[in-house]
């Protein structure tokens, strides 16, 4: 009943910027917890960020300073800014949302990945 979908990712020179997004459709209750979480090749997936629906945010030390996790709630979109790109970024980023569905409650609900490559 809730679908999420991702878009802007692709390549980028080191120190470059990208933003990701992931809207939410479908049919749901509710969405509170969102976030970003990503996996490099030959390495478990890790949390990047997550942001709640009051929009308080929490990030995994290796991007303080560098990334943004925001969201629109109106639009049922997450987005992921992320500046000064290093070649450690290179991964697949997926989105993931909790959400309470119409019939359902603490649904895990996870996007099909983009892949941001950063390379001279």
């Amino acid at each position: 009943q809730v679908q999420l979908v991702e878009s802007g990712g692709g390549l980028v020179q080191p120190g470059g910027s990208l933003r990701l997004s992931c809207a939410a459709s479908g049919r749901f209750f509710s969405i509170n917890d969102m976030g970003w979480y990503r996996q490099a090749p030959g390495k478990e997936r890790e949390l990047v960020a997550d942001i709640t629906r009051g929009l308080s945010t929490n990030y995994a030390d290796f991007v303080k300073g560098r990334f943004t996790i925001s969201r629109d709630n109106a639009k049922n979109t997450l987005y992921l800014q992320m500046n000064n790109l290093k070649p450690e970024d290179t991964a697949v980023y997926y989105c993931h949302a909790e959400v309470a569905g119409l019939f359902s409650r603490n649904l895990e609900v996870w996007g099909q990945g983009t892949l941001v490559t950063v390379s001279s």
